[in-house]
């Protein structure tokens, strides 16, 4: 195992990181955006009220997006556990 095998290892493992991460990520500072407009427009300032729909958004996203994040995990996995010959001579 070489310095660059793990370099590549940690960039593709942040760059997968990365990619699971953005659907929940990117419904909740939508959602937000959203609710803070709805805040600014009726002067409502309850910082609990952007919770709930935040928790909504986010879920909503993973139910969407669960099934394309469960198969880039399972991918992901495979990749590494087909690279153990290559890793451990």
């Amino acid at each position: 195992m070489t310095d660059q095998y793990v370099l590549d290892l940690v960039s593709r493992t942040i760059w997968v990181l990365l990619q699971l991460a953005a659907p929940p990520l990117v419904a909740a500072i939508v959602t937000g955006l959203i609710v803070s407009i709805f805040q600014a427009a009726t002067q409502i300032n309850e910082q609990t009220l952007s919770f709930i729909p935040k928790i909504l958004a986010m879920t909503l996203a993973m139910v969407i997006a669960g099934p394309w994040m469960l198969q880039t995990m399972v991918g992901f996995a495979t990749r590494l556990m087909n690279e153990i010959p290559y890793v451990a001579r």
